[in-house]
């Protein structure tokens, strides 16, 4: 094993919690090495059910005493706007609320973390022992159809934006969406990407499709992160992932695939198991008119997957994901981005 695959399996195996101890040197790489996830969903998941995560938990995946013990020293934070927002309305003063959350973490943990705007920042904090909490925005819908916006949320300390989620949006159709009215990303999208380029924000391309994806490759002046998705090579026709060829051009462009660790983005097995279990919740909400997250959702979940087991993929399966954006595309275009509080009970 490299030293670089010993690093990613201790933070793995510290994250995931249910593994073997992992070797001395690669502790030791750890404690040396800056590592980055691009990817972690606390903001919107205190915003459902708070918890103190200067603590240790009792929920989710993410809390100081995990992240430590993991070796992490950048944890990107998720100001997720969901889909909806599209019509309603507000995504902004829910992104705005969600920063406001993690500034007061940063704030009341002082001596554990700090927010971090810059690479400058995030050296400092690494030498004072800190954590960097930095912010990406997860959907462009946040930005309210207001490019403007773009310049509040720079201000504010994003620096990368999803530019859609999981419904094609003012900016981009949605790889989940089967409704695709841009072929792409519209021309307010294409203005985004300037616009992103000149303030030295990070263009996103998780969640778009790959017209969309390959259209901002072509576009963007700076290189640009697909900040939490992995290989379509072990998930065959799941689009969500990027296929050989993408990467290759995320590559030439100087970006990054930041691999994800849900089960469903790691193994053909597991995404066609939850694919039928996100099927058959659809045609249940469907049917009885409930809201996502009402108890008979909750319920219905529990009984599906109690009669329906789906099977959880490894560490090596994510470290496979790893070796092969390695082999097509070089060992600096892979990172972490775990989506940790984003995927629910499928990590390894």
């Amino acid at each position: 094993m490299t030293p670089v695959l010993a690093l990613l399996a201790a933070s793995l195996t510290t994250a995931c919690g249910d593994k073997p101890a992992p070797l001395q040197d690669a502790r030791d790489i750890a404690t040396k090495t800056l590592i980055v996830d691009t990817h972690i969903d606390v903001p919107y998941r205190l915003t459902e059910e708070y918890e103190d995560v200067t603590e240790a938990t009792a929920e989710g995946d993410f809390d100081y005493p995990r992240a430590r013990a993991g070796g992490l020293d950048v944890a990107f934070m998720s100001i997720y706007i969901p889909a909806e927002y599209f019509e309603s309305g507000g995504g902004r003063k829910l992104a705005d609320e969600m920063i406001d959350e993690i500034e007061s973490i940063a704030a009341r943990a002082s001596d554990r973390f700090a927010v971090a705007h810059s690479t400058a920042d995030v050296a400092s904090n690494f030498a004072a022992g800190k954590i960097s909490l930095a912010l990406g925005m997860e959907n462009g819908t946040g930005l309210d159809g207001d490019l403007a916006n773009l310049d509040h949320f720079y201000a504010r300390g994003i620096r990368y934006i999803t530019l859609a989620h999981s419904k094609s949006n003012r900016l981009s159709d949605s790889s989940y969406d089967e409704n695709r009215p841009l072929g792409g990303l519209s021309p307010l999208g294409r203005e985004a990407v300037a616009r992103m380029n000149a303030l030295g924000m990070m263009i996103d391309i998780s969640h778009l499709t790959d017209a969309a994806a390959m259209q901002v490759l072509e576009l963007s002046a700076a290189p640009v992160i697909a900040s939490h998705s992995s290989a379509r090579k072990f998930t065959p026709g799941f689009e969500r992932n990027m296929d050989d060829d993408l990467i290759r051009a995320l590559a030439r462009n100087g970006g990054v695939v930041q691999i994800n660790f849900g089960s469903a983005f790691l193994t053909a097995e597991s995404n066609k198991a939850f694919m039928r279990y996100w099927d058959a919740q659809e045609a249940f909400i469907e049917e009885h008119g409930y809201a996502d997250d009402s108890p008979e959702v909750d319920a219905f979940e529990k009984q599906y997957k109690a009669e329906n087991p789906i099977p959880l993929a490894t560490l090596d399966d994510v470290l496979d994901h790893i070796d092969h954006v390695v082999a097509i595309a070089g060992i600096d275009h892979v990172g972490i981005g775990s989506d940790f509080d984003g995927v629910g009970d499928s990590l390894p």
